[in-house]
């Protein structure tokens, strides 16, 4: 196994609730109220299911041809039908999983509180288990070749897809601080790994042997304290047409060219979460709360919704004419794809709903940190 090392550094690791708890006390950081307005599409819970309760981890389903799986705060991994909720089939691990369930090629991966990587086909048999450095807080992704997961120590592995046998290791420099995130990955034709880091760095990585093709910086640590300089690539770059997109807490989001790392675009900007595309627009939610759209090719700003002021509001998803985000009262809101105006609010089972929720033909499904699965059909009204 390839080891492709940097300097080390002592790590601590912090929540970003906690962040945000750091300067608590403050009426400035009151969520805002529940926006009122009247819906103008319909919106309703097609099916929902449990999966068991989160606890300190972010859980994300995964969607795969006809089915939707999750993975809870416990030992099982559920696959359920994607049209009506019916459950396909359990499988109990014998390990506590730490992060969402991720794919691969005709696979399902998840990792474990112990740094345990398992992927299983999609009829639930288990294919291999595999060894990382610790807990796994993020959903590993695979291809036809590799799978890479990234640990909760900033470390990336990557794995055989065939059965797991350990290929490389990367690790970036450290940094004192950094955010307790479920940080996601993305793999380019099958030929390179994206990431991101702390410090703000995002890196390009050869998928057959871990070796760096490019490094660059989304934004650079500024401040006097180590909390001011907290600056980390905490969600998954996302791809688009020859373009990496990626953003960081406290510092700037921005696109780049994804073969040479050449930045087309950069702003300011805060998120400890990922971003969404779609044909001529990047959609993000702030730390704060504020949910951004910026138009792809130069960054402009095309509207900003404030409405959700500190609701800890998750990353969004685009579904149809829409933008779907959740909150830390496991309210869904739909914005208008066009203005970012409210168009529709449903309520879950009043926990949190952190991970992005996941578009699968047409719908949006969230899973909540009390452990359940809700399918959400978006209907214009006619």
């Amino acid at each position: 196994m390839r080891r492709v090392m940097i300097a080390r550094r002592t790590i601590f690791a912090t929540l970003l609730a906690g962040l945000l708890a750091a300067c608590g006390g403050s009426k400035g950081l009151e969520p805002s109220p529940l926006p009122q307005f009247e819906p103008k599409i319909g919106a309703r819970t097609a099916w929902k299911a449990t999966v068991g309760k989160a606890g300190i981890f972010i859980f994300s389903p995964a969607h795969s041809r006809d089915m939707v799986c999750a993975a809870g705060g416990n030992d099982r991994l559920s696959c359920f039908s994607s049209d009506n909720g019916r459950r396909m089939w359990v499988r109990r691990a014998g390990v506590s999983f730490s992060g969402g369930v991720g794919g691969g090629e005709n696979m399902l991966l998840v990792g474990s509180s112990k740094g345990e990587v398992l992927a299983y086909d999609l009829s639930g048999t288990l294919l291999w288990r595999s060894q990382v450095s610790t807990e796994v807080l993020s959903a590993p992704t695979g291809s036809r070749s590799i799978v890479v997961v990234r640990a909760g120590d900033s470390k990336v592995f990557g794995l055989s897809a065939k059965d797991g046998t350990p290929r490389w290791e990367y690790e970036s420099n450290r940094q004192p601080l950094i955010l307790r995130s479920n940080p996601g990955m993305a793999i380019l034709d099958d030929t390179a790994v994206i990431s991101g880091f702390p410090g703000g760095r995002l890196v390009k990585l050869d998928v057959r042997d871990g070796a760096l093709l490019w490094d660059i910086a989304v934004a650079t640590p500024r401040g006097d304290n180590e909390l001011e300089r907290l600056t980390d690539v905490a969600g998954t770059p996302i791809l688009e047409n020859g373009w990496v997109c990626a953003v960081a807490f406290q510092g700037r989001i921005g696109c780049f060219d994804s073969d040479k790392g050449a930045q087309i675009w950069a702003r300011s900007a805060s998120s400890a979460g990922s971003l969404v595309a779609d044909t001529r627009t990047v959609y993000y939610t702030e730390s704060d709360g504020i949910v951004v759209a910026l138009d792809k090719s130069t960054g402009a700003s095309l509207w900003r919704q404030d409405q959700l002021l500190y609701r800890k509001v998750s990353a969004p998803v685009v579904v149809g004419d829409w933008i779907v985000v959740g909150d830390f009262e496991g309210y869904v809101h739909v914005l208008s794809r066009e203005d970012g105006s409210f168009v529709a609010q449903l309520p879950t089972d009043g926990s949190a709903i952190v991970a992005a929720p996941l578009e699968v033909k047409n719908r949006a499904l969230v899973q909540t940190q009390a452990g359940s699965l809700y399918m959400i059909d978006l209907q214009n009204r006619g």
